[in-house]
């Protein structure tokens, strides 16, 4: 059976998502990431990034989101575009666009708005530029599209999903106003049933919330000693 490491940040969840909507059998293991559990030689065997998600399949053994999303859909053949070389070109280039910048960005985003032990402008303005760039370009696009590919549900949806429902805490409050393409998209996602389903999961273990001194030793171990 699958097994399937998470946390209750981003990128778990969209892997959680992606879990609900293929209906693959699954067993979850929490990773208690405040409480420094994604350092333990059990867990760095399976990802030696010391990151969460991870997931094992047999033989398989994944430690990156959007190559954990990949998987699930190939494995199943679902959430897919069309069977052709330009289907999976656009399918690569913006799943890549999403692991690669909206992801990113975003964390660092949020990093730097709330988590920065010392005042950092620079930081802040230059990642919160980039996360409003990227989003922009989203926003462009889904004014013409039902979903990132066009009338198809994908992974690229699910791996947007993961981060857009955070805009807010990525780029304060009113955030939603400046992108109403990607909120219709956001809600529509969230709308469905597997969406639920995931985020229910992260009710299934008492992760540590507060961001006492083990929680920045364990997040941010190059400040904290």
């Amino acid at each position: 059976m699958i097994k399937f490491y998470y946390s209750r940040s981003p990128n778990p969840m969209k892997v959680a998502l992606c879990l609900e909507e293929t209906g693959l059998p699954y067993e979850p293991i929490a990773i208690d990431t405040r409480k420094g559990q994604q350092f333990t030689p059990e867990f760095l065997a399976i990802n030696p990034n010391a990151k969460v998600p991870a997931l094992t399949d047999g033989d398989a053994t994944l430690f990156d989101s959007n190559a954990i999303l990949l998987y699930l859909a190939e494995k199943t053949g679902r959430f897919l575009p069309g069977d052709t070389l330009a289907a999976r070109a656009e399918l690569l280039s913006w799943l890549m666009f999403v692991a690669t910048g909206i992801g990113p960005y975003s964390g660092q985003a949020i990093h730097f708005r709330l988590y920065a032990p010392q005042p950092a402008e620079y930081a802040n303005t230059r990642y919160q530029f980039e996360a409003k760039r990227h989003y922009g370009i989203l926003e462009a696009r889904l004014a013409h599209r039902q979903y990132v590919l066009g009338s198809v549900y994908t992974i690229v949806d699910m791996a947007l999903w993961g981060w857009v429902r955070l805009l807010e805490r990525i780029m304060g409050d009113g955030a939603w106003a400046q992108f109403p393409n990607l909120k219709r998209h956001c809600d529509e996602v969230t709308a469905r049933p597997a969406v639920q389903r995931a985020l229910d999961l992260q009710n299934r273990h008492a992760f540590k919330t507060e961001t006492d001194s083990e929680a920045l030793r364990n997040m941010f171990r190059y400040v904290v000693s």
